[in-house]
């Protein structure tokens, strides 16, 4: 019985040591996210988008993730499912796109790759892209 207190009480104080991080975190990505987005605003989703080049790609967390489409216009993504490790050195975002024709879609499959291993360290699913354009003055 006492090891099993020992261990609620252990289990109790990690999760206390953990919430500071995600709230700053979360801050943080948040912030980022507005940064990337002043001045737009949301358009109609869409469920597809051509290739996209990694340069155009902008982690903002394991859950979001930005694809510029030029200067004026940037589609958020919010991933199904967390793409742990999305934002790590040397990891890349590998797609399996089962529509064809070279786009992402809704409903792909996102793989978190390891570029030195090649291993998975991660997966999730490519959510429906939302615009975001500037207002024409």
């Amino acid at each position: 019985m006492r090891s099993m207190s020992l261990l609620i009480a252990v289990a109790t104080l990690a999760g206390c040591s953990t919430a500071p991080q995600y709230a700053a975190d979360h801050a943080r990505s948040e912030a980022k996210l507005q940064k990337e987005l002043a001045g737009r605003v949301a358009g109609r989703p869409v469920d597809c988008l051509p290739t996209f080049s990694s340069a155009d790609m902008v982690r903002i967390d394991d859950d979001t993730v930005l694809f510029r489409d030029g200067p004026d216009r940037i589609y958020r993504n919010e991933l199904r499912g967390s793409c742990s490790g999305l934002g790590e050195q040397g990891y890349a975002l590998v797609t399996n796109s089962f529509g064809g024709g070279g786009r992402i879609c809704r409903g792909d499959i996102a793989r978190v790759v390891d570029m030195s291993t090649r291993m998975n360290v991660g997966s999730c699913v490519i959510g429906e892209f939302v615009p975001y354009t500037r207002p024409r003055a």
